[in-house]
């Protein structure tokens, strides 16, 4: 069966979802353990080929432990070799730590396959990495005067979700810089830290159960979904 558009779901009871799991327009990785019914329902709303299963620095925090797109994957330096060698075998992408001190780099980095937010914290640190790794140009910036600029933008090849205190000028860097529209908006009933409660990629768009009407509307708008 075929979806199209935007999906309500919660994984381990929580509407969290991003937490948990991210896609590209191919592959979903979700943590060891994880049901294969719910597996299979993603995939199934995602329109991905495969499944990866795997942990980042012996966590099931798959969202803020990775940052990926259609080319690449980057994870923390608390990976293991273990870790990256399943997710390079399985995922048959690029895949590599990122030479940061910190961790939580999903929470700092948003990419698509067009262009690299990152969050200043960087300082210019590891820009030529994440363009040899994720194959795009990056961007230094914060959103809303958030320097958690991977918690605030979640973006596709199809468009950009940002957080409702994002400012005009921003929006337009975001979108000249990932080469789609955005909308600022919530998610959850009124959570505006995005990727916490959103799995998307170029196909589709899955949701926390908690998202509103209003809300479903608006990513509607963001990811033409």
């Amino acid at each position: 069966m075929t979806y199209l558009g935007i999906f309500k779901y919660d994984v381990y009871k929580t509407p969290n979802i991003g937490l948990f799991v991210r896609a590209n327009d191919r592959i979903i990785i979700v943590p060891f353990g994880f049901a294969e019914t719910k597996t299979t329902k993603l995939m199934e709303y995602l329109q991905v080929e495969d499944e990866v299963c795997a942990s980042v620095g012996g966590t099931r925090l798959i969202g803020p432990m990775t940052v990926m797109n259609n080319n690449g994957i980057l994870v923390p330096s608390i990976a293991s070799d273990e870790e990256i060698d399943i997710l390079r075998k399985a995922s048959g992408l690029n895949v590599e730590r990122l030479k940061s001190k910190f961790t939580a780099i999903g929470n700092l980095i948003s990419t698509n396959d067009n262009g690299a937010l990152l969050s200043p914290l960087f300082k210019g640190e590891i820009d030529q990495q994440v363009q040899d790794i994720l194959g795009v140009p990056v961007y230094s910036m914060t959103v809303g005067g958030f320097i958690q600029t991977g918690s605030m933008v979640v973006s596709t090849n199809t468009g950009a979700a940002v957080h409702p205190k994002c400012t005009e000028e921003e929006i337009k860097v975001i979108s000249e810089a990932l080469q789609v529209e955005v909308e600022p908006l919530t998610v959850n009933g009124g959570i505006p830290f995005l990727s916490s409660g959103i799995i998307a990629n170029s196909k589709s768009v899955i949701v926390g159960s908690l998202t509103s009407g209003p809300e479903l509307i608006m990513l509607s708008r963001a990811f033409k979904a």
